[in-house]
């Protein structure tokens, strides 16, 4: 815990200026004494007040700080927001040089004016601190006023929004529907493309944190902020109006500036793009004989076509980078053999491509009708992409309550089978699943089977006839607060099926890395990492995406790809790996909840989203073509026009400068 000498937060106002030096600790305040080694934190500002924890700081070189970075990332659109933080930003300025511009109520009626008259958050919170300040501790103020000039004080100031830091990745997404709200569906797929390649993928597969964590939640519905990525990367696809080359990277770096990346999924892709841009050249290893990892063979067409996926990978070799396709990682290659061809760097995304069993009586993967849930997907894509020919009649159950089960289960649909089961061991608001692909199979007539769970694999000569399943019921919550669940006994029943598909989880392929790579595994048969820098137990070895975290989702890889390659370029230019301010600001915003998520600061008229245009439900299932389609600019750009743009700006004044890690 931290203690404070003195200021407010949500209306609270804490003042211990007077008292002993431990009297002021606040116990939602952890991890904030320090921002980078040995570099105290003397003052935090935000949207919802500020706090001193050394009362030497210049509260008005503070509040100063926190308006320059309003009055520089102001969109300009409504006049409370880009006049009135300029306006207090120059009386702040010349309040801190020993002049008044702007008497202290001046100043207050144009924060209060601009905090209850602008359009989006920005303007509504940018001077929450000052008011606080301006209310509660204007003696503080004054004094400083009274010594003349104030002094220039360390730090650093942050813009975010609670769509950003749910975002794995950290897209501003406000800034890029802003664009298409502008007309400018080019620039917004810019501002996508300083994160990762693949937007229209990510477009069509994301799990959405940004949305479970949008604001307009709080009037109707989340901003449809997947429908308006795929939006402006399917239009600017059609058009090719962006296009990759090497003339795009603007400081090209020599031959022996080599980096070796083992997987082309989308953590490998990812990481080999960031690379690419940054001047190195990079060479893509895989397995198998084309792009994408599970994003290619685990998911099916009816939800992301091929050809959308090849055309992001391809972005790859039109920056210059390699891919050396059927090369496996331990048995075509070591580790060290990468190192002894002039790789200065590796990054490893093998992915977890190996199926993890249920662990039951009679369970045996060479019966006929068993599969794994990533060995069924991979001969899915097998099938439709003409290379071999697969079918599937009978029932078929699948076991497990994620994307890939679901995916299985529609997927078996289209291949043949007469009806398809999923069966979950709890309850349907527990299942990992995405919420539209559990109502996409439910609208297919797959049948669900809750809280219910395998016992027994049932066979006859060789050949699954039924999988033996049982009730279960939840527990009592643990310490976590976590229920679990047990089963109930008599409540065994046989499920007959002649497919049993197991589609509870993946691990990393045994033999892939030997003991002699040096890379370590974590309790989970994952590759143990740091989680700062994606580092690995052996120097100038990095890894990330499901090899590194287990089984997880595409926009986690591709932020891993886009953190490693951070990580591998200061590794190569520097012999270690920088201290990033910006991840330090947003630890601090997270381990203590600074961002508000119960409140909308002004009335807003209720819209409803827009949303995909989908296939009929008895047609789709009958075929892989994509089920959801693009939707259209005019509804673009009526969805844009929902977002609240709930911008947030934070600032910390430290004793030092803060370290860039140099």
């Amino acid at each position: 815990m931290t203690a404070i000498c003195y200021g407010t937060w949500d209306g609270a106002v804490f003042d211990h200026r007077y008292e002993a030096a431990d009297a002021g600790v606040v116990p939602a305040l952890v991890d904030i004494e320090f921002f980078d080694k040995n570099n105290r934190v003397r003052a935090f500002f935000g949207d919802r007040g500020f706090f001193v924890f050394d009362p030497t700081v210049s509260l008005i070189d503070g509040l100063w700080r926190q308006m320059i970075s309003a009055a520089e990332q102001s969109c300009g659109k409504c006049t409370p927001c880009r006049m009135g933080t300029i306006l207090i930003r120059d009386a702040l300025d010349a309040l801190r040089r020993g002049e008044r511009t702007l008497s202290l109520a001046d100043i207050e009626v144009l924060a209060d004016q601009m905090t209850a008259t602008s359009m989006c958050g920005l303007g509504q919170t940018c001077a929450r601190s000052l008011l606080a300040a301006l209310r509660n501790f204007s003696d503080v103020i004054e004094a400083e006023i009274e010594r003349g000039p104030q002094p220039e004080q360390n730090g650093m100031a942050y813009m975010t929004a609670p769509c950003i830091e749910a975002c794995p990745s950290r897209v501003n997404v406000p800034r890029y529907i802003d664009y298409i709200r502008d007309g400018k569906p080019e620039h917004s797929l810019g501002v996508i493309l300083q994160k990762y390649p693949m937007a229209a993928t990510c477009g069509r597969v994301c799990v959405r944190f940004c949305e479970m964590a949008c604001r307009r939640k709080l009037v109707d519905e989340a901003v449809g902020i997947k429908t308006l990525k795929r939006y402006v990367a399917d239009q600017q696809q059609g058009s090719k109006a962006l296009a990759f080359g090497r003339e795009l990277i603007s400081q090209p770096l020599g031959p022996n500036m080599r980096v070796a990346v083992v997987g082309a999924g989308p953590a490998g892709v990812s990481c080999a793009y960031h690379l690419l841009l940054h001047g190195y050249h990079v060479d893509i290893l895989e397995a198998l004989d084309e792009a994408g990892g599970m994003a290619k063979i685990g998911i099916p067409s009816y939800r992301l076509p091929k050809d959308v996926l090849r055309s992001e990978t391809d972005i790859i070799t039109e920056l210059g980078g390699r891919f050396l396709f059927g090369r496996a990682l331990g048995r075509d290659f070591t580790i060290d053999d990468l190192f002894s061809r002039g790789y200065r760097a590796v990054f490893l995304a093998i992915g977890c491509q190996q199926g993890t069993r249920l662990g039951v009586e009679g369970e045996d993967p060479k019966l006929s009708g068993y599969k794994s849930g990533i060995g069924f997907l991979l001969e899915v894509h097998d099938h439709v992409a003409g290379t071999t020919t697969s079918s599937i009649d009978g029932h078929v159950v699948v076991v497990g309550g994620g994307n890939v089960a679901m995916d299985c289960a529609r997927s078996a649909l289209r291949m043949g089978a007469e009806k398809v089961h999923i069966v979950y061991r709890r309850t349907r608001a527990d299942m990992p699943a995405d919420s539209e692909e559990i109502e996409a199979a439910l609208a297919e007539g797959i049948e669900f089977h809750f809280l219910t769970n395998p016992v027994r694999v049932i066979a006859e000569n060789g050949r699954i006839t039924g999988v033996e399943v049982t009730d279960m019921r939840s527990t009592l919550p643990d310490a976590s607060g976590r229920r679990g669940v047990e089963a109930v006994p008599g409540t065994e029943r046989a499920l007959p099926c002649s497919t049993l598909i197991a589609a509870i989880g993946q691990q990393v392929n045994k033999g892939t890395l030997s003991p002699e790579d040096g890379i370590k595994f974590d309790r989970w048969n994952c590759v143990a990492v740091n989680t700062d820098d994606l580092s690995t137990s052996r120097p100038g070895v990095f890894a990330g995406g499901d090899c590194a975290s287990g089984p997880s989702t595409l926009i986690h890889a591709m932020a891993n790809g886009l953190k490693a390659s951070r990580s591998i370029d200061d590794w190569i230019r520097l012999g270690k790996v920088q201290f990033q301010p910006r991840a330090r600001m947003r630890e601090i915003l997270n381990r203590n909840k600074m961002l508000a998520t119960d409140a909308v600061e002004v009335p807003v008229k209720p819209q409803y989203r827009v949303h995909h245009p989908e296939l009929d439900p008895e047609v789709r299932k009958q075929m892989f073509e994509e089920v959801e389609q693009t939707i259209s600019a005019e509804q673009a750009y009526a969805e844009s026009k929902r977002c609240m743009r709930c911008y947030r700006t934070y600032s910390v004044i430290t004793e030092r400068p803060i370290s860039n890690g140099a």
